[in-house]
Formats: C-alpha cells, structure tokens, sequence
C-alpha cells in the first residue's frame, strides 16, 4: 500500500510537470492578460498560431459581403474544425477618427455567424489588449474573423498588431484544466511520524481524511428551506457555503418604509449558523429600480439619502461579522438608480459606510453578463475594470472594494471566451467568485447538466477564482432557471453533475503504513484534514491545514 502511494504522489506530480514543459501533450494554455493600454504592443501569444504570418486583410468586397459591419481588419480563415477550441488575441489602437471606441471581434462561418469572441476598450495612441476566444459546432471551411466598432461614424480607423489564433483539442484544453486543478487546488503533503526520542516509525497505520475545503462550492437558499428538514439534511449533506436568494435584498427587510422584518433572514442565519456554513450577503443595495421598493422610488434628495443611511446601517448592524461577503452594489454597470438621484458616486460612498460598520467582510461589486457574453456593452470586462479602478481611485484611495462578483447565469457557455476574460480580471488582484450560477430554463435538464459542468470546470480550475455559487434555491413552483433536484429531492442531471464535481475535488480517504523512514505521502486538494495513527496498540489522532503553496507541506506527529 505505501509503496502504491508513493508512486501515485509521483507519477501526479510528474504529470503535471509533464504537462507544462512538453509539446507532445499540445499546446499549453497562455493566461497572459494586459489591462493597461502600452505605447508597444507586446508578442503574439503561442507565437500567433494559425494566424502567424497572416495578414489582415480589408480586400474583397464580395469575400466580406453581408458581415453586418462596415469594413474592418478582417483575418480569412480555412478549415475550422468542430468542437476545437479556438483562443484569439490581439493588440488594437485607434488610429484616426476618435478618443475612443469600444471593439467587438466577431466570427463568421459557413452557417453561422458569432457575434461576439471578444471585446475591448480601444484608445487612440496606445494599445490596448483584447483576448476572447470560440467554439464551433460544425465545421467551416471558409471563415472570417472580422471586427465591429460600436457606434461607428465610419471615421474610426483601427491599427492592429500581435493577433494569435491557438486551437485546442477538448483533450487538450481539458488537460490544461487539470493542470491548473493539480497546482492551483491541491499540493504535496508528507506525514512524518516519529516516537518521543525522535525514532523514526515504521509500519505505523495512517489514516487522513480531508474534512473541510478550501475551495467553497455552495448554494443559494430562500426561506422554503426553514422547517423543510429533507431539504436541510439534503443541503447540509453537500454544501460549506451558501446566499440568501432574495431575504435580505430590501425590499424583502423592508416592504413599507419603517417597518422592517428579518424574521426569514434571522431564521436563516440560525440554519447557517447551526451547521457551521459559510453565507454571502446578498445584497445592500440594487441599482435598478425594479427590485426597488416601492415607497422609495418615490424619495428624493435627503429623505431617499437618510432611507439609503437607514438601510445601510440596519442591515450591517445587525449582522456584523455573520457574513463573509457583501454585495455592497448589484448590477451597477446596468443600472444606475441610486447614483442617478444621489449622485455620481454615491455607490462608492455605500462601500465607505460598509467597510465602517463590518471591516472583516470582503466588500464585492456583482452584475451579470461578465463572463457569459462579451455582446453587452455595459458590462464588458473592460466596464468592469474601469468602474473597479474608478472606485479604488475614488476620495483619494479611501474606499476599498476588495472583491468581483460575477453572477454567471449562462445559456451556452463559450469555456474560450470566459476564461479569457477571467484571465484579464485576475489583473486586477482581487478575489473572484462566480455568485449565481446557473444555466437557462430554455435547454432541457440533460443539457444544462452539460453547459453546467464546463462552467464548473472553469472556475475551479481558474487560479484566480476563489469560490463558487449556485443560483439553485428551491421552491415550490421550481427554481430561478436550474434545479438541481426535483421537489422529492431526487438529482436532475445537473445535481448529479454537482455530487460528482464535489467528490471530485475532495480527496478521499488516504489509509497506508508508514515507510522506514517514518514517512508517507500524498497529493491532497487544499484545505482541513484529519489524521489518525495506530502503532503496536497505541492511537494518536491531530489535524492539519493544507493551504495554498509550491512546496511540499511537512506533517510533524509523534506517537
């Protein structure tokens, strides 16, 4: 047995060592990603792959007929295959015309047309990077890969340079994944045990079981869930972390003005709190007025600034310290309703008021259509960047906005696209949890099972995502788009899905005998662990935290 894990610690190790250095295995996934715009732009990334010592060309009208775009840059493309995933990137600049545009590549194949691959935020004198990414679902023989310019006057002209164009097999890309999972989730533990003189031990049976990870994977709950003990024992079974799906937003704490109510949020907080979950807070305030109470739309001027104080300060107050993220502003790139009547920065002075009354709680931005498309020009990655950068400038630095929410709720994931643009958020060094996912109603179950594990895959395999959230609370009539499980608590495709990826990513139980020089050892996800040790009758039982690092974690334990 101890020899068999030893080889297996190895050979996972080698694996992924493998897997970066070798190009047998294909190409290896460049993160790369700029924010900035540069006075140079920087090399192609894979060396520009298909597109290395292609041209761009504007000729051709026929070639380029029907586009739905005036004429741009366009790169001609032969034989794309199906199901490849295929990485683009460019470096583009203004050359005439404007300050600034906003530039959307897109793609155009035999039978269709994709709208969006990517986008960015152009600026005139210096370059700006845009990484995106496609799939399609047949082949192509001819293909374009062209470039629209939101609300052109047809006077813009673009300059562009270092376009790359890498194609990945779904073997590929996959072993990329688990590449990422392999360095960025877990890493190598060895277990010394010794006796009080320091002898070393050997043939000591040791057993390590992991008990908790580091990597939340959670659920959205509503207050259906309070007396529902199926649902509990179902939910507890599964899940470390968890969101209030609507009682906390302020209409629900607050439905007429001065009359507010958290007997659901308060009940809640007691489920959490009894089965040691770990919640979001969800959320202070939402900028579109449709999910605004009623009696405060009505507010002008210093009534609806001391209602916004009021809510503000009630809330946190009574909360302080029970969640470890607050949605402090929903949906600010698409909405506006608070800032409209108070002010351009009047979001940002919420953050200032809630880092005041809960400094332990990690303050987040969160909108949706961030990662699912880049065809929403409010909440492209380079909005949210600016808007992030804007706040962290905002009063001379003094407001701190410590997180990015991304809501996630897909329809057809394009894994090319979300990772680059999880790739240019990571720039910003914040942590990055996706806070709702989900995938539409519209598809039937076994295909959002499908679409919900590449989603799933993305994210626990992006380094620089730090916890997952499922917009799946339960409720009579269904849920918001998915369920996981039908209302007798049975698994649709997508709950079995969820059980597979959350046994995936734990490590199982680890039982072997230590070696002659006391030792054994194995590659275990981050997190807590529980060992035990049985030598010539004697127990000896400890713990240990496996947190993120390069280097071999040492287990010092004596018996």
């Amino acid at each position: 047995m101890k020899h068999s894990l030893m080889i297996f610690w190895a050979l996972s190790l080698l694996t992924a060592f493998i897997l970066a250095s070798s190009s047998n295995d294909g190409p290896f996934y460049d993160s790369t990603a700029y924010t900035e715009c540069k006075a140079e732009a920087e090399k192609p990334l894979y060396n520009g792959g298909m597109l290395k010592d292609n041209e761009a060309s504007v000729s051709g009208r026929d070639t380029l007929a029907g586009i739905g775009a005036r004429y741009t840059p366009a790169y001609i493309l032969h034989n794309l295959t199906q199901n490849t995933i295929y990485c683009f990137s460019i470096w583009v600049k203004i050359e005439t015309g404007g300050a600034s545009a906003r530039v959307r590549a897109r793609v155009r194949a035999d039978n269709t047309t994709l709208n969006c691959v990517g986008s960015v935020s152009a600026k005139r004198g210096c370059w700006s990077f845009l990484k995106g990414g496609f799939l399609l679902d047949s082949p192509s023989k001819l293909s374009i890969l062209f470039f629209e310019i939101s609300n052109d006057d047809g006077k813009i002209q673009l300059q562009m340079e270092s376009a790359s164009l890498q194609p990945f097999t779904q073997e590929q890309w996959r072993n990329n994944q688990d590449y990422f999972i392999n360095t960025a989730r877990k890493r190598a533990v060895t277990i010394h045990v010794s006796k009080e003189n320091g002898e070393s031990v050997e043939g000591a049976v040791v057993t390590v079981e992991q008990i908790s990870k580091d990597f939340p994977i959670g659920s959205a709950i509503s207050k259906t869930i309070l007396g529902n003990v199926p649902y509990q024992e179902w939910f507890v079974k599964r899940f470390d972390a968890t969101v209030f799906e609507n009682e906390l937003k302020w209409y629900a704490t607050e439905p007429d003005q001065g009359r507010l109510n958290y007997t659901f949020a308060d009940q809640m907080m007691n489920f959490v709190r009894a089965n040691r979950i770990i919640a979001r807070g969800h959320n202070i305030f939402w900028e579109d007025p449709k999910y605004t109470p009623s009696w405060v739309l009505n507010l002008t001027g210093e009534d609806l600034r001391s209602a916004v104080n009021r809510r503000i300060r009630s809330l946190m107050s009574r909360y302080r310290g029970e969640f470890v993220h607050w949605d402090v502003s929903n949906e600010m790139l698409h909405f506006d309703f608070y800032e409209s009547r108070l002010g351009k920065n009047a979001s940002y002075g919420f953050f200032a008021v809630a880092r005041e009354l809960d400094s332990l709680a990690t303050l987040f931005l969160n909108d949706f259509n961030v990662v699912e498309t880049c065809s929403d020009e409010r909440s492209t990655v380079d909005e949210y960047i600016a808007r992030v950068r804007e706040l962290q400038r905002y009063d001379g630095g003094s407001v701190r906005m410590d997180g990015i929410g991304i809501e996630g709720h897909f329809t057809i994931p394009n894994v090319a696209l979300m990772r680059a643009i999880l790739d240019k958020l990571a720039t910003l060094e914040l942590p990055i949890w996706l806070t709702e996912i989900d995938i539409s109603s519209s598809l039937d179950h076994r295909t959002q099972a499908i679409y919900l594990e590449q989603v799933l895959r993305e994210g626990f395999s992006h380094p620089s995502v730090n916890g997952i959230m499922l917009w799946t609370a339960l409720h009579p009539n269904g849920c918001y788009q998915m369920c996981l499980t039908d209302d007798k608590f049975r698994n649709l495709p997508a709950g079995d899905v969820v059980d597979q990826k959350l046994t995936e990513w734990k490590s199982g139980e680890v039982k072997a005998t230590t070696d002659d020089h006391g030792s054994l050892s194995f590659f275990g996800f981050l997190g807590e662990y529980r060992v035990g040790i049985i030598y010539q009758g004697k127990t000896v039982t400890s713990s240990f935290s496996l947190s993120r690092g390069t280097e071999t974690k040492h287990v010092r334990l004596q018996i």
